[in-house]
């Protein structure tokens, strides 16, 4: 009976994820057959793709629902029992840099940004400098990262009106853009969407919601969410800063 449970569980979730591929499914499929009016160049190697597709989101969502999110809830909960507010932000500071530092799309975004600003003459077109460039520029993000998540955990502890600090750090940024090299500017606001990974934002989020429910006085929905909004939005300030240091 339980084997049963779980293929059942495993074939919902397929449908599921056929569900949520279905819309890009049916546009690319559209606009290739009907408007390019061209077959499908390595139909074989496109429909095995697409199972591992279907596969790996199944298996994922799975993941997150059975792992990663009753583990952050957990780690929230058992920080909110021990009540020690440090030993907790030195924890949210750990998860956002160690999530962010690893992260695949920063990696590339720095790695491209060293290349360019190479050859603009910005720093010398050598293979350790541009390491070096793409290497800090990692870390500024990733420790940028870090001190959103202690931001988010702070407002939840003290029960700050999220809009208050979204508003004020966007405005902030819009002035340190007027200031800001142009060359680092377009590298700052995207380096605030690529931090936002399969894995930091999972856990990031178990995290904000389990501690929501865990403090007296706070409201999972309302205060349990927002921790992402400041992991976009502290990169921006953090490399705008970087970009006018250096």
């Amino acid at each position: 009976m339980r084997l049963w449970n779980v293929c059942l569980v495993i074939l919902r979730r397929i449908v599921d994820a056929l569900r949520d591929l279905a819309p890009i499914i049916i546009v690319i499929a559209f606009f290739q057959l009907v408007v390019l009016q061209q077959p499908f160049p390595n139909l074989g190697r496109v429909a095995v793709g697409l199972v591992c597709v279907i596969a790996g989101l199944t298996l994922f969502i799975q993941g997150l629902e059975s792992g990663l999110f009753p583990l952050g809830e957990a780690i929230a909960q058992a920080f909110a029992r021990k009540g020690s507010a440090t030993a907790l932000l030195a924890f949210a500071f750990c998860l956002g840099f160690g999530t962010t530092v690893a992260e695949p799309a920063l990696i590339a975004v720095a790695a491209e940004a060293a290349e360019v600003a190479a050859e603009a003459g910005a720093i010398a077109d050598d293979d350790e400098v541009r390491a070096a460039y793409a290497f800090e520029l990692r870390m500024v993000v990733a420790v940028s990262v870090g001190t959103a998540i202690v931001l988010g955990v702070l407002r939840i502890l003290k029960g700050w009106p999220i809009h208050r600090l979204i508003i004020g750090g966007y405005v902030l940024v819009t002035a340190m853009t007027a200031f800001a090299p142009a060359e680092i500017i377009g590298v700052a606001y995207d380096s605030g969407g690529v931090t936002t990974s399969t894995i930091t934002v999972p856990l990031v989020t178990a995290l904000g919601v389990g501690l929501a429910t865990s403090i007296r006085g706070r409201n999972p929905m309302v205060d349990g969410f927002g921790l992402i909004a400041f992991a976009s939005l502290t990169p921006m300030i953090f490399v705008l800063a970087y970009g006018m240091v250096n």
